[in-house]
């Protein structure tokens, strides 16, 4: 069995073999895949164009655009309910405090403020090194505390340059 969140309704999926059941009714949609990432689907009496615009196989999420409107579809399976229940899910999750210099250079820009808060890959500050131009990016979802480097600052490798 599987939760399935879409948006913020929850549902739950329980898949026998080839039949699908939805909140424990059967599901008998007509499913047609016309591209990569692209569907064509009849379910009661009703057709529907569905695209994959994005997919994370390791968060389980997905962002799926059906008939033009854009859905955030997230599932657990049976081991990520059993990881909620016993209170360790979040064992996976980066615990990141800081971010530290990953080599010696200058600090060219900084392209936030304290008080942030910024999603994982979200860039940061920008430092050169040997000529070349490195974007540094937020490694987890994080509220910046602390920036302790400004524009034109040297650091070194392993230089705590900000606190979240």
């Amino acid at each position: 069995m599987y939760n399935i969140k879409v948006n913020a309704h929850d549902f739950e999926l329980l898949r026998k073999g080839s039949q699908l059941q939805l909140n424990g009714r059967e599901v008998t949609a007509d499913v047609k895949q016309l591209g990569d990432n692209l569907y064509h689907i009849i379910n009661n009496k009703g057709s529907y164009s569905a695209e994959v615009v994005s997919f994370d196989v390791h968060e389980k999420t997905a962002q799926i655009k059906v008939n033009n409107n854009i859905y955030t579809v997230t599932a657990k399976d049976q081991f990520d309910q059993l990881l909620d229940q016993m209170g360790l899910s979040n064992l996976m999750a980066a615990k990141v405090s800081d971010i530290k210099a990953p080599m010696p250079g200058l600090v060219l820009k900084v392209l936030v403020e304290e008080g942030a808060d910024v999603k994982k890959g979200d860039n940061l500050f920008i430092l050169e090194a040997m000529k070349m131009e490195n974007i540094i990016k937020a490694p987890a979802d994080v509220t910046i505390q602390t920036i302790k480097m400004k524009p034109g600052d040297k650091v070194e490798k392993g230089q705590v340059l900000m606190l979240f």
